[in-house]
């Protein structure tokens, strides 16, 4: 099982990349400044590093820079830095790649795949595929029913109590997923890496399809039926009582 070094100071975007990476089967650590990414390094060896330049005690790239001095671990820059000449100073400094935010899980997977299979290392086969998997078991094409509600992946449909549903492409991805995962709560960072495969967009985009996912359902946030929303946690699809 290859070993995955995440820095990245903001929280919720450091755990959509450990989400995203253990999900594909990789081990996963994680630091969220330049001084505990560099202790890390050190302390036990990885296979590779994925590594933000905005962190809040060194700049990314003189971090790189101190790595490069102990290490030759393969390193993939992953930053909202995209002025060219910085690009081409961090590849000169050592970086194996650099990724722009935002990006999606796939594009992260592809990129630390070909890194490592430059650098004599294999990715897992999870993570070589298309992009992220489904996380639960079973098929995720199979048609769900939840009280009057009936999702076929498969056929692309929805019906509530016989009618069809009338739904854009994300809404109907957006109620298929959480169908698949009938009643387990689903954060909204997990919604955007699985059903819009872009981590770094920002949480009110599901918010805004949720919105309307309901209005189509019948319902309201202030009184849901099949969307329940878990205060600080997520939401999860849930049938009526």
């Amino acid at each position: 099982m290859p070993s995955v070094l995440v820095v990245e100071d903001d929280p919720s975007i450091r755990q959509s990349l450990i989400e995203v990476l253990a999900e594909q089967g990789y081990a996963v650590r994680s630091a969220a400044d330049g001084f505990g990414a560099l202790r890390e390094v050190t302390q036990a060896p990885v296979d590779a590093v994925v590594l933000d330049l905005g962190l809040p005690d060194l700049d990314g790239g003189d971090a790189l820079r101190m790595i490069r001095g102990i290490s030759s671990v393969p390193v993939l820059v992953a930053t909202a830095r995209d002025d060219e000449s910085e690009i081409i100073s961090i590849l000169n400094a050592g970086a194996d790649d650099y990724l722009v935010k935002p990006f999606s899980g796939g594009q992260l997977l592809a990129r630390l795949a070909a890194v490592l299979r430059r650098t004599g290392s294999t990715a897992p086969a999870a993570a070589v595929a298309a992009g992220p998997a489904p996380a639960q078991a079973g098929d995720p094409l199979r048609p769900t029913v939840v009280g009057e509600l009936a999702v076929d992946p498969g056929a692309r449909t929805a019906h509530l109590a016989g009618r069809e549903l009338r739904l854009t492409r994300r809404e109907f991805d957006l109620l298929a997923f959480l169908a698949h995962h009938t009643g387990q709560v689903v954060s909204k960072r997990r919604l955007l890496t699985e059903v819009w495969r872009e981590p770094y967009v920002d949480d009110q985009t599901v918010d805004v399809h949720l919105s309307s996912l309901r209005r189509k359902l019948g319902e309201r946030a202030a009184a849901p039926r099949y969307l329940l929303t878990v205060r600080g946690v997520g939401i999860k699809l849930v049938a009526p009582r």
